[in-house]
């Protein structure tokens, strides 16, 4: 894909909650997206005719990450409440609140088979869930972090995770290894490439860090948005061709991924940007702000 096609055209904005969104997410075909956040209320669009399918309203405090299963039949979720909420999309029943963390939750992921739930908290851990089994306590916890863990990753075989700490770690749950690289920036978001040997770390020095996922090898900086303060995601496009990023000024950036030159700037929402996800196979991205809006780019 070349620098003309990347999505900078608004297509539409969702409109409904009040207060900050802290997060949008693409589901897995990218036909519908979940969003939340102050208002402690998910909801699931159709982003493509700006329809409203479902709201899911159980969490007593703010939600800051949400993520369906890849089958659409689940979704978990997280947040002030300091439980994983585990749903089920279809009749938006909260079928178990798993326990654990002492602290606000920042980031919950399914594994490839949906069958656990990774989360990362305020207290310094991240836990696993099993969702197959009657149980709400972890069935694993990992502690080995220094300050609050941000955000979580999992592949069929690692979790990895991102501090304040200014580490990322990746934990290879079948050898039971744990891998530490230090960024020297506290990391408030990670995330993968789609072919899975690079990860993404959004620190908050203003840079996000392009890393070799096997060597741990600094690949390249990205430098040009702000990033001091807030959660704030970044992700790779489809073809991994660019990396996008959001700023705290409102504004949504794309890098080249080998050069890293800016080569697309423009100011998405009136104040700080604090999710994009990009469509798995178009040229579609999401961003949601803390101006209460969600905006869909073509």
């Amino acid at each position: 894909m070349s620098a003309a096609r990347l999505p900078r055209t608004e297509a539409r904005v969702l409109e409904g909650h009040e207060g900050a969104v802290l997060a949008v997410r693409f589901n897995r075909d990218g036909n519908y997206c979940l969003s939340c956040g102050k208002d402690r209320i998910i909801r699931l669009w159709n982003p493509h005719t700006g329809a409203l399918v479902k709201r899911y309203p159980s969490h007593g405090r703010e939600v800051r990450d949400v993520k369906s299963s890849s089958d659409n039949a689940r979704l978990v979720s997280c947040g002030g409440d300091r439980q994983v909420f585990y749903w089920d999309v279809t009749s938006a029943r909260v079928l178990r609140k798993f326990r654990g963390h002492n602290s606000e939750i920042n980031s919950v992921k399914f594994n490839e088979f949906n069958t656990v739930v990774v989360s990362a908290g305020y207290d310094r851990t991240v836990r696993a869930f099993d969702c197959r089994s009657q149980s709400s306590d972890p069935i694993q916890t990992i502690d080995s972090f220094q300050d609050s863990v941000m955000s979580v990753n999992v592949t069929n075989t690692e979790i990895i995770a991102g501090s304040v700490d200014g580490t990322v770690r990746t934990f290879d749950i079948r050898m039971g290894r744990e891998t530490v690289d230090n960024l020297g920036h506290p990391v408030n978001c990670i995330s993968l490439s789609n072919d899975r040997n690079c990860l993404l770390a959004n620190c908050l020095d203003s840079t996000v860090r392009l890393l070799d996922k096997s060597t741990g090898e600094l690949l390249q900086e990205y430098k040009g948005h702000i990033c001091k303060s807030f959660k704030m995601d970044c992700c790779l496009t489809n073809d991994d061709a660019f990396v996008v990023g959001g700023s705290e000024d409102g504004s949504i950036f794309f890098w080249e991924l080998v050069d890293a030159p800016v080569v697309a700037s423009f100011r998405a929402h009136s104040s700080v940007v604090t999710s994009v996800s990009y469509h798995p196979t178009k040229a579609c991205m999401l961003t949601s702000s803390v101006d209460g809006t969600i905006r869909v780019w073509t």
